[in-house]
């Protein structure tokens, strides 16, 4: 599978691992202090080729795709499920953990963020959902972020991220359709 876009990382494990799954360039991060050089590359990167930001599935990922998202509008977005990041002896999180089918499909995915407006869901309409401050928030948060494809995220920032993706009402009902489904049955 060739992917015509630049895929940022954020290091040379990702790199490898990205390059063993699919034939792509990259540019690595390395860490989440990016540099001005670094941010100079994705522009261009992304005024030539097209970005895909695929970082880990922890807080400095989201912390790295959160600044170049800032600096670089329009990259696209590509999520893996922390399930599917893990160290196989537990021992961190990360792309570079990924099995290729798993970063394939991530990169199949991959969707960018857009700034049009859509009816909101609101922070009430996320309480009631058991999303933010319940027993089982973060485990729902987490399945909501798989079944709608846009990633983990905190309860601070997971109404933030669904209006970014333009999540509609109904998608968003839907997916929580599933999550009530799953618990019942699990």
């Amino acid at each position: 599978m060739k992917i015509k876009e630049i895929i940022v990382v954020e290091g040379k494990d990702d790199t490898v691992a990205i390059q063993r799954s699919v034939n792509a360039d990259t540019i690595e991060t390395n860490g989440s202090a990016i540099n001005a050089q670094t941010i100079n590359k994705i522009k261009l990167a992304q005024e030539t080729r097209g970005v895909i930001i695929f970082t880990d599935p922890d807080y400095p990922g989201e912390k790295i795709r959160h600044t170049i998202s800032e600096q670089v509008p329009g990259c696209k977005h590509a999520f893996l499920p922390k399930g599917e990041a893990l160290h196989k002896r537990g021992k961190g999180v990360g792309v570079e953990h990924a099995s290729p089918d798993s970063i394939r499909k991530a990169l199949q995915e991959a969707h960018m963020m857009q700034d049009v407006l859509v009816e909101q869901i609101t922070k009430d309409e996320l309480i009631q959902a058991g999303l933010i401050g319940g027993p089982r928030s973060q485990a729902r948060r987490e399945r909501l972020g798989e079944l709608l494809k846009i990633g983990y995220t905190n309860g601070k920032q997971l109404q933030k991220r669904l209006l970014m993706f333009q999540i509609s009402k109904h998608d968003f009902e839907h997916a929580l359709m599933i999550i009530r489904q799953e618990e019942q049955n699990g």
